[in-house]
């Protein structure tokens, strides 16, 4: 069962006007949606985005609301499918809950988890693009180094990316639980592992399959433009990559534009785009006893500054 993590901190951060235009950018199996939905008014209206087929599947069987419409694609597109509906400059919020969802996790033929045996896949979007398995038995030893080492964070990325090049001309990679065990055997038996040995390989596989990092810049570049004054960014993040993102993404919208100061213009053109709202907030101590993923997640708000519009 899909438990979405701080559900109500992250509704009450978001919902500034009841009946206002909201964008759900990862409806997952409808969490956020449905609490978004019970806070708006007759007149809210609620846009949602996945990329996953099987979430577009749950959405359309589940979710009967007129107030609400989902669109299958990337909240990278958002932009272009805001601006289609006229709403450009008019949303009051946006929230993003990133990362893999547990039904995505718990479903072994999706190829996410290390712990259940299954297809090497990872695809978000299994319509479309290239498989784990496909990328890592034709990729260049150093771009494997790099996706392990950069989106993993992973000490021993390279001895690990030369390994699975000198073997997959023998025997190639297809299964998931065949690359954890494989991993594993790689590393050091002298290492202390708090986590299993796979996890970080795994992620940078995962995050480089989605282009996750890629979609999470494109959507922020856009963030300002689509906005209303007084509009809110919430972003949930579980790893430190995502995060950091998100937070030099806020602190460069709270400098504002960076123009000489010989340069004649108003002040009002240096002004910030962006404020955070309050601190970075954590799950409570009692959410994480009943949702672990919850554990390493942490939530930024940020809203648009009136007169940037």
């Amino acid at each position: 069962m899909h438990q979405s993590v701080l559900l109500q901190e992250s509704v009450d951060a978001l919902i500034t006007k009841a009946d206002g235009f909201y964008v759900d950018g990862t409806f997952g199996r409808g969490g956020h949606s449905r609490a978004i939905l019970s806070s708006l008014g007759d007149n809210g209206r609620l846009l949602g985005f996945d990329k996953d087929p099987q979430a577009v599947e749950y959405a359309v069987a589940e979710i009967t609301d007129d107030r609400f419409e989902l669109w299958h694609g990337s909240f990278a597109e958002m932009r272009q499918e805001v601006e289609a509906r006229g709403r450009l400059g008019q949303l009051n919020g946006i929230l993003l809950d990133l990362g893999v969802s547990s039904p995505q996790l718990d479903q072994a033929d999706r190829g996410f988890s290390f712990m259940n045996d299954g297809p090497l896949d990872m695809r978000m979007d299994t319509s479309a693009g290239e498989t784990a398995a496909e990328w890592l038995n034709r990729a260049d030893q150093r771009d494997i180094r790099y996706v392990l080492k950069v989106y993993g964070e992973e000490k021993f990325a390279g001895l690990i990316a030369k390994k699975i090049v000198d073997r997959r001309d023998q025997q190639p990679f297809e299964r998931t639980l065949d690359l954890a065990d494989f991993i594993e055997q790689i590393i050091p038996k002298s290492v202390k592992l708090k986590k299993h040995a796979a996890t970080r390989s795994f992620q940078a596989i995962r995050i480089h399959i989605n282009q996750e990092l890629n979609d999470l810049e494109r959507l922020l570049s856009d963030v300002v433009d689509m906005l209303a004054p007084g509009g809110r960014l919430v972003v949930i993040s579980f790893h430190s990559l995502e995060d950091r993102i998100v937070k030099q993404f806020i602190r460069a919208q709270e400098r504002g534009p960076v123009i000489p100061r010989n340069i004649p213009i108003s002040t009002i053109a240096r002004d910030p785009h962006l404020v955070s709202v309050g601190k970075a907030v954590k799950a409570a101590d009692a959410e994480v006893s009943e949702n672990v993923r919850s554990r390493s997640a942490i939530m930024r708000i940020a809203e648009k500054v009136l007169g940037n519009d």
